[in-house]
């Protein structure tokens, strides 16, 4: 008679393989969008860049360099959020093609500050289509065309690449693909794409929108107070009937250095929290879930049980399994699949922070802004 706990070790174990048979296969990567790499001879002149920066003088001119290997014609729009490190007179110096610089204004009540700043470039834009960009992305030749192309072969509304995380690191190259792995089981992008479900999946640092659609949902003031703003507009865009896609790339790549583990930390804890909807329930339903998942199965290799002994091992594989696809889609050593449990608990530890700091009365802080409770 097996007792409670090695009834939950079994349970942990075994969902794994249960995770790993799931007919949207979360832990995948087979949704992919790549640039062929081609010659920039594309005429793009119906496609405008939003680019919302904030004290980001490190990093726009690698990213406007890289538009300038995307095509002809193309229109690019930097809103200055209030800058104090010269990131707007930089923008002006590192673009020859048509480049409009705007000032930013006073970022008013309840709007998050890039939000506002993407809606000051929304009101200017005129072309077709809208391109969603951070400051701190890089975009290989002919990755534009090749958003564009999926937004029409398949009569799309949106399509979203997930940004490469820069892994250069020790830290950055055990927790980027883990963050990438968590938020596919969190946000499984073949259930986003399905133009069925009401999941909303997109990565907010590499948007492709068709201008019509995001003014028939209302603009940016539509989700002006949202901290995960990407998924609430993959959400928005299918509420009003549209279709989204979003995947995986090596195209698009974020130039944001998380060098130490305390820079990591933040940046997960600034959104944590608001992912569980500050629900204090499902903090603790999370906590259990992982507690099981990714603990239970080494606990359960020193059960006198072998049934529980074969579950774990079972567990233990069938986790390494569903979590190599990611670790090898970023070209890092398969012996990082083995790290999965400690990081998992670096994550869980980011998350209740992320809870406390809300506790405190801190919903979300970037660049030198506090978004308090609402």
């Amino acid at each position: 008679m097996l007792s409670v706990i090695s009834i939950l070790i079994v349970i942990g174990s075994l969902a794994w393989s249960c995770i790993l048979l799931l007919p949207w296969k979360p832990w995948s990567t087979r949704e992919r969008l790549d640039s062929d790499g081609s010659p920039p001879d594309f005429d793009l002149s119906d496609v405008t860049v939003l680019i919302p920066a904030r004290d980001e003088a490190e990093s726009i001119s690698r990213t406007l360099a890289g538009l300038e290997r995307q095509g002809k014609h193309l229109a690019v729009i930097v809103i200055d959020d209030q800058s104090s490190d010269g990131t707007a007179d930089l923008a002006k110096r590192s673009f020859r093609g048509n480049l409009q610089v705007l000032l930013g204004k006073e970022l008013p009540e309840s709007w998050v500050g890039k939000l506002w700043a993407l809606e000051q470039g929304r009101q200017v834009a005129t072309t077709e289509s809208i391109l969603l960009l951070d400051a701190d992305i890089e975009l290989a030749p002919g990755t534009i065309h090749a958003l564009k192309s999926k937004l029409e072969a398949e009569n799309l509304d949106l399509v979203s690449l997930m940004a490469e995380l820069r892994m250069r690191t020790l830290w950055e190259k055990i927790l980027s693909p883990a963050f990438i792995f968590f938020f596919k089981l969190l946000y499984p992008f073949a259930v986003g794409n399905d133009p069925i479900s009401r999941l909303g999946v997109a990565a907010g640092g590499c948007v492709l929108i068709r201008t019509g659609k995001l003014k028939a949902i209302g603009g940016f003031s539509a989700l002006k107070a949202s901290i995960i703003d990407d998924c609430e507009l993959a959400k928005r865009v299918k509420q009003s009937g549209g279709r989204t896609w979003i995947g995986l790339t090596h195209s698009a790549k974020s130039m944001r250095a998380y060098p130490s583990l305390g820079s990591f930390w933040n940046m997960v804890a600034r959104t944590a929290f608001t992912q569980l909807r500050y629900s204090v329930l499902l903090l603790l339903v999370t906590t259990l879930l992982m507690a099981l998942v990714f603990w239970c199965p080494f606990l359960g290799l020193a059960d006198r049980s072998m049934i529980v002994r074969a579950a774990s091992w079972l567990g233990l594989v069938s986790m390494c399994i569903a979590y190599l696809p990611v670790v090898r889609f970023y070209r890092q050593t398969p012996f990082l699949v083995i790290t999965l449990p400690v990081v998992s608990s670096l994550y869980l530890l980011m998350t209740w922070s992320s809870a406390i700091r809300y506790w405190r009365g801190q919903r979300s802080m970037w660049k030198g802004r506090m978004y308090g409770r609402a």
